[in-house]
């Protein structure tokens, strides 16, 4: 079994270390283990600087996993790199996604004896930005932004993941249309039309759980592209009773493509990568590299239920 090397945020609270004690436990019975606490991007980058051989264990959310592959595609040390997760975040959208368990140790059961298969990774058109797992525009991006807030006051009681809900109830009552030019692989599929979201999915879930683009898998070379044009009072509400019963792509309103290249254009407007909120802005484009890096996921039939 290779060494491990786990890498966890230095502000974490006393319930994430309790459950990453539990997974570090069941990775001590087998390897070598290494934690390693970081606080900023200058301290994850020095991590990361020699792994000998290895194993990048991220042991935190959405987040932490987009700064660690983030770090390593800046340091052109991706390729070369095998990374798991230990999902200890409020959302864990990844690990649902590519059925990781939420259990710690499960989660760490999938790290010593998982299937190592390459990952693919969506690029960013600007200052070498990477999409781990989703990145969306409108109102979920409002959503989050809104969410990100309400996380950080409630994380302080212990209640952060309720930042998710409060976020897209605010958002919902002022949610941003937002007119664009959307191309998929260099074709025009909309043309200066409103919407109320767009997302681009290397896998399938968001804000916790919501599975926006259901189909997409990192492991098939592609992105799967889904534009809501729910814009009207009640369309927007009978789309959002749809996305919660995952039957949102049976509307006739909302667009599902694939491809390997995704630009948007027009309005100003904000984006959430894994939970990562940029913006403004007025375009943006990303495109999938396939098999960008190593990562041990469940074996094939063995994934756990989203939850």
């Amino acid at each position: 079994m290779d060494r491990l090397l786990v890498i966890t945020n230095s502000g974490a609270g006393t319930n994430e270390q309790e459950t990453l004690d539990v997974a570090l436990s069941v990775l001590r019975q087998r390897t070598e283990v290494e934690v390693a606490e970081t606080g900023s991007p200058e301290e994850l980058a020095d991590v990361l600087v020699d792994l000998d051989g290895r194993t990048v264990v991220v042991a935190g959310g959405d987040g932490s996993l987009h700064a660690v592959v983030k770090a390593l595609h800046a340091a052109e040390a991706l390729a070369g790199a095998r990374l798991a997760l230990l999902p200890l975040g409020t959302g864990n959208d990844f690990a649902r996604g590519t059925g990781i368990p939420l259990d710690p140790g499960e989660a760490a059961g999938v790290v010593l004896d998982g299937d190592c298969r390459r990952v693919d990774l969506i690029l960013e058109d600007l200052d070498g930005g990477i999409v781990v797992n989703n990145v969306h525009a409108g109102a979920s991006a409002q959503a989050s932004r809104k969410a990100a807030k309400w996380k950080e006051r409630l994380g302080k009681v212990k209640l952060g993941k309720l930042g998710y809900p409060i976020g897209s109830l605010l958002a919902s009552i002022r949610p941003p249309f937002i007119r664009l030019t959307i191309e998929v692989d260099d074709r025009v599929v909309l043309r200066r039309r409103k919407v109320l979201m767009v997302a681009v999915g290397n896998s399938s879930h968001i804000g916790g759980g919501t599975e926006v683009t259901p189909d997409a898998t990192p492991e098939d070379a592609m992105a799967d592209v889904m534009i809501s044009r729910a814009v009207g009072p009640l369309a927007r509400v009978g789309y959002v009773l749809h996305l919660r019963r995952g039957e949102h792509q049976e509307r006739d309103d909302v667009l599902h493509l694939r491809g390997r290249t995704v630009r948007i254009a027009g309005d100003e407007f904000w984006t959430s990568a894994d939970g990562e909120i940029e913006g403004p802005f007025r375009r943006r484009s990303w495109t999938v590299r396939p098999a960008a890096f190593e990562m041990m996921l469940p074996h094939p039939g063995e994934e756990a239920d989203a939850g």
